[in-house]
């Protein structure tokens, strides 16, 4: 069976996805709940760790993003690794690692040790995100993208949902020292190994593409191949087919910076949200966790919505740019009303909802640009630009709260950087992204 315009088909090309949608995305989706739970979980370690350690917010800020120079460093090698070897094998050795490393911030005693454990996490954990991209090319055509990559990265909020309580309880349930562990050391510890359990299990579960998965008939093999197929055929001119031509492209490179503006507003949101809470005048790591999940929680809804919606019409810009600009008018009444808690937390809640639903509805911009060929090399490098903000984002604001004593400058400049990302958004022609 091929995957004809005939209604029956669709009907069972429709239900093909479905399938392949419950088989991948519930495993995939907790392994990104972990990923984000050992990549923000320093925000929240920081109520503690900066006291016990005598470390200044500028060496929080410094190793909160030297995370992003391993990563940067390893993105475009570890995505081409797993192209070459597997995703099988090199997502199982990429969580292992990550987690191993993540664990062991709990041995952190200076800023070099949390330096370089940071930038191991930070190396180890490259390959995971833009790999699962790459993946996802190897199932679903662009017109299904939006929503599964959505639906993937839902995680982030829902880490923030669950991670951002769980941690406050574990900062306050073993502060009195249980086994000789800090509670922030224990944080990294219990967050950090069940990674190295769910990298093991994805040895076992997942499948390298459609051709070895033995859960599809063969009529299900034959429907998904062709609507890849189909899809390949119906690429605009001037896609680039090969990495050599990924890095000639100069849309490409602007799609980087784009990734780059709104990942500025995201790692602000994720590392710094306690701290901002804290500075209204919330002093309990509990209540600070609670109050930092509903920002989340509403990020959590508003991503799915956003995803269905930019995949039933058709439309790719303004899916991405509403979302942004909504990030940055949560920004700016964040700074604004930084001292009044409820107002804080509002702003904050828009700023989240608007810049982590920014993330899975930039990503099938890139299906305008790339072909399957050049998709490794391609995604990884265009995810690499984008982390550069991870460093400069969190090493920025605790600069700038050092000198200023205050974050209202540094969301102020990353609410213009989310602004400027917008411009360039809705500089790309429609005919090349919505599909």
């Amino acid at each position: 069976m091929t995957a004809t315009t005939g209604p029956t088909t669709q009907v069972d090309l429709r239900r093909t996805y479905r399938k392949v949608s419950l088989h991948l995305l519930p495993y995939l989706f907790i392994c990104y709940l972990f990923n984000y739970f050992d990549r923000v979980n320093v925000g929240f370690a920081k109520l503690q760790m900066l006291d016990d350690l005598h470390l200044s917010e500028t060496v929080y800020g410094l190793g909160a993003g030297i995370f992003f120079i391993g990563y940067v460093a390893c993105g475009v090698p570890s995505n081409l690794m797993l192209y070459r070897v597997g995703a099988r094998r090199w997502l199982t050795v990429t969580m292992v690692l990550w987690g191993t490393f993540s664990s062991s911030l709990l041995f952190v005693h200076s800023a070099g040790s949390f330096y370089i454990l940071r930038l191991l996490t930070g190396a180890s954990e490259a390959g995971f995100f833009p790999g699962i991209i790459l993946y996802f090319t190897y199932w679903f055509p662009s017109a299904e993208r939006g929503r599964v990559t959505a639906l993937f990265m839902s995680a982030i909020p829902i880490s923030g949902l669950i991670g951002s309580p769980f941690s406050g309880w574990i900062l306050e349930t073993f502060s009195s020292g249980l086994g000789g562990l800090a509670g922030w050391q224990w944080l990294y510890l219990l967050q950090g190994v069940p990674t190295v359990l769910l990298g093991i299990g994805l040895f076992f579960l997942l499948n390298d593409g459609i051709d070895q998965a033995r859960w599809l008939d063969q009529d299900e093999r034959l429907q998904l191949k062709q609507a890849l197929i189909d899809d390949e055929r119906n690429r605009p001119a001037g896609v680039s087919d090969s990495f050599s031509r990924v890095l000639r492209n100069p849309s490409v490179w602007v799609l980087g910076v784009i990734y780059f503006c709104i990942q500025g507003g995201v790692y602000a949101i994720n590392f710094w949200l306690p701290s901002i809470i804290k500075s209204s005048g919330i002093a309990d790591a509990m209540t600070i966790g609670w109050l930092s999940a509903i920002p989340y929680l509403a990020a959590t809804f508003f991503m799915v919505v956003v995803g269905r919606s930019a995949d039933a019409r058709r439309e790719r810009r303004w899916h991405l740019s509403v979302p942004m600009l909504m990030g940055v008018a949560g920004l700016l009444i964040a700074a604004n009303f930084a001292s009044n808690t409820a107002v804080a937390v509002l702003g904050l809640t828009l700023a989240t909802m608007g810049a982590l639903t920014s993330l899975p509805m930039f990503w099938p911009l890139s299906g305008g640009f790339l072909t399957a060929a050049a998709a490794a090399g391609g995604l990884a490098l265009i995810n690499s630009l984008g982390q550069c903000a991870g460093f400069l984002s969190p090493y920025l604001v605790g600069w700038i709260k050092d000198t200023t004593h205050s974050t209202d400058l540094a969301l102020y400049i990353l609410a213009g950087l989310m602004l400027f990302g917008v411009v360039l958004v809705l500089r790309i022609p429609a005919k090349i992204v919505n599909r």
